[in-house]
């Protein structure tokens, strides 16, 4: 009886063991969000925009990204089935994502679309990240907003100093997604920063503080936000 018992002990043990191994070998990408050399976080910090006094204070920071891939040497040696994920700066939990599968793939570059893509915005509202609670989605119309970047800034001449760039649209002329390709070295873990300075800085604040719809402005903008992301 004894025997058997610890014989039932050494199998628990080694499939803990098996269960733990598994779980370390997962590859991540882990965002870190930034505003030049200072951590981003949305709350009441303001942080200063160049030498005049004029500051940001960040309130929301969402977006989406898609159809991850790994690659080594321009060639796809992975790729992330159904992918779709909502990071928000406000959740930490949405900052890492897991992707089992690829932790015994050689790879150097990945790349991801900052958005999502036609054929998912003419699918209608889902559900998951995708859920229209998440407060992403428009209508059927005009789909999901890939970027959400709103807050208040000394420099925007709007009610209570505030800015709001939601920025979507998957039909022509006003097609917002955008293909992001970062160099990276093999490693279980990816980190990603996210610094949104050089993209507010970028924008005229004081002419300039809202979109909310598909249209031209939209599509330069998301342009421009290909540059918040590089390889820590």
């Amino acid at each position: 009886m004894k025997l058997r018992c610890v014989f039932i002990l050494l199998i628990f043990a080694f499939k803990s063991f098996l269960a733990l191994a598994q779980t370390e070998q997962k590859t991540s990408i882990v965002f870190h969000p930034m505003f030049g050399n200072s951590i981003l976080t949305p709350n009441n910090l303001f942080y200063s925009l160049g030498n005049n006094g004029d500051s940001i204070q960040i309130e929301t920071f969402k977006f989406y990204i898609s159809a991850i891939e790994l690659l080594k040497d321009d060639k796809i040696v992975w790729k992330e089935e159904n992918s779709f994920h909502l990071i928000n700066v406000a959740d930490e939990k949405s900052l890492t994502i897991f992707i089992p599968g690829a932790s015994n793939t050689v790879y150097n570059t990945i790349s991801f679309n900052l958005g999502i893509d036609s054929l998912i915005n003419v699918s209608g509202a889902m559900g998951g990240d995708l859920d229209p609670t998440k407060g992403m989605y428009w209508t059927w119309q005009s789909g999901y907003v890939n970027l959400k970047l709103e807050g208040r800034s000394n420099l925007c001449k709007s009610r209570n100093n505030e800015f709001q760039f939601h920025l979507g649209g998957y039909q022509y002329p006003f097609n917002t997604l955008q293909k992001v390709i970062l160099k990276v070295e093999e490693n279980k873990k990816i980190d990603i920063v996210l610094d949104i300075k050089n993209f507010i800085e970028s924008i005229d604040l004081s002419q300039q503080n809202q979109i909310m719809s598909p249209n031209k402005q939209a599509v330069l903008l998301s342009e421009k936000a290909v540059g918040i992301f590089s390889v820590k």
